[in-house]
């Protein structure tokens, strides 16, 4: 039997945050700004990491689809990057996703960090949010 966690891409009808997470994925490690995007609700907010960081000084969270879009540009398209889960817990319209991520730069060497991912989705399946759980001082460097 397949499981969902193995599927590129979850079946159009499906509205689960387990999808929704896995079509973010799929679309984060095709570098696809566009369909990135277009899996999240206008008012949708996303926190990676959670709270206070580089990535976001007032640890409020990039909220809205133009914010997102600018997280987008400035954390995920700059590199590759890879996205392997290793464990998958669903509950009502709320998925946490237990995965490492790898960024890839231009000179071979990687960055990696294991965090934990929570996906939420409104009734249309569409992400109303995403919290990524991970530390800075947690990343693991390697040379080309």
């Amino acid at each position: 039997m397949t499981s969902p966690l193995d599927l590129p891409y979850p079946a159009d009808d499906d509205r689960s945050a387990r999808a929704a997470s896995l079509r973010s994925r799929a679309a984060v490690q095709a570098r696809d700004r566009e369909a990135w995007l277009a899996l999240f609700a206008p008012d949708a907010v996303v926190q990676d990491p959670v709270g206070v960081s580089p990535l976001d000084e007032t640890g409020e969270g990039h909220r809205g689809i133009e914010a997102i879009g600018g997280f987008w540009d400035t954390a995920i398209a700059p590199n590759p990057i890879r996205m392997d889960i290793s464990a998958s817990f669903a509950g009502g319209n709320e998925v946490a996703n237990v995965l490492a991520i790898t960024t890839t730069f231009p000179d071979g060497a990687t960055a990696s960090v294991d965090l934990v991912a929570i996906y939420r989705v409104n009734d249309d399946g569409r992400i109303a949010s995403m919290r990524a759980f991970w530390e800075f001082d947690q990343i693991r460097f390697s040379a080309a």
